[in-house]
């Protein structure tokens, strides 16, 4: 695949059905060479977002492109925008093949890309068998391959890891490296936090419509925290948070169990020193790695409860 990405620009979309707002004066930048997850509860307004995207919804306001341009307005679509939104779009009657050349001819995509896409998603011994008895993951993998056919420079996939074995979920996340490595821009949907963090650079975080945070995972996660055990817990937390760290900030000091606490805002070594200054016991010190989970709740707890 060759190919420079293209931004996508959604700016002030919003979305009414009736007199239910799914989407709210929502703006957003996703780059080329980044995969960045969409990222946001149940019902936040990531699939309708998407669908405004290519065209499927109409927005109420606002405007999302692809390359400056909307939707509508591209040349030749499945060859820049290539998009997975339900894993069930089949003819439960149709052969994987059968299905990968009618979308091939519609597109006006060579024959021989179904087969090079068959090879490339892992399909070629199912390629004959009817979709109806496809799994999950497999209907995953062949509507991946029908997004590819015209080897698009945008990649738009709702929840793609979806019913994938953790073998799968190895391979999908190689496979959109490589292609954000090769330029392209990704932008995945998904609720699976765990899944998502091994996979995604920048993210776009939506609670209830509307945006709560976005840019690059790194950044927003901030630096990790360490899991102390101490069976001074009680007496450590209050030495802790007795005064700021050198950064001016007071860390910040969870109890996570017995005799265990997560501690943001200070690290290792400052935990020991502190410890040691008070003679509290100090049986282990982890650093433990930004997570994303933690960075969800935190962002779309602190929106909520601004309302």
């Amino acid at each position: 695949m060759t190919g420079d990405g293209l931004a996508i620009e959604v700016s002030r979309l919003t979305k009414r059905f009736g007199d239910v707002t799914a989407v709210r004066d929502l703006s957003f930048t996703v780059e080329p060479g980044v995969v960045t997850g969409f990222l946001g509860p149940n019902g936040a307004g990531k699939t309708t977002t998407m669908r405004m995207m290519t065209g499927l919804v109409a927005p109420t306001s606002g405007t999302a492109t692809i390359g400056g341009q909307p939707y509508r307005r591209l040349p030749r679509p499945s060859r820049t925008v290539g998009a997975v939104f339900d894993a069930t779009a089949f003819h439960p009657g149709h052969t994987a093949r059968d299905h990968l050349r009618v979308y091939a001819a519609m597109g006006g995509h060579p024959d021989s890309r179904v087969t090079d896409l068959l090879d490339l998603l892992g399909l070629t011994e199912a390629a004959d068998r009817r979709t109806r008895g496809f799994s999950t993951g497999m209907r995953q993998r062949l509507n991946l391959a029908t997004a590819l056919l015209g080897d698009p420079r945008v990649l738009l996939l709702d929840e793609p890891g979806n019913g994938l074995d953790p073998e799968g979920m190895s391979w999908l996340r190689g496979f959109l490296r490589e292609l954000a490595e090769r330029g392209r821009t990704v932008l995945i949907s998904s609720h699976a936090l765990g899944e998502i963090q091994q996979l995604v650079d920048d993210i776009v975080v939506i609670r209830r419509g509307e945006l709560v945070a976005a840019g690059p995972c790194s950044r927003l996660a901030g630096p990790p925290a360490v899991l102390v055990t101490s069976p001074d817990a009680d007496a450590l937390t209050a030495a802790l948070t007795a005064g700021p760290t050198d950064g001016g900030a007071i860390p910040d000091v969870e109890a996570i169990g017995p005799d265990r606490l997560r501690v943001r805002g200070l690290d290792a070594p400052g935990i020991a020193d502190r410890a040691a200054a008070r003679r509290l016991r100090v049986h282990e010190l982890v650093v433990e790695s930004a997570s994303l989970e933690h960075l969800f709740f935190h962002l779309t707890r602190d929106e909520a409860a601004t309302r």
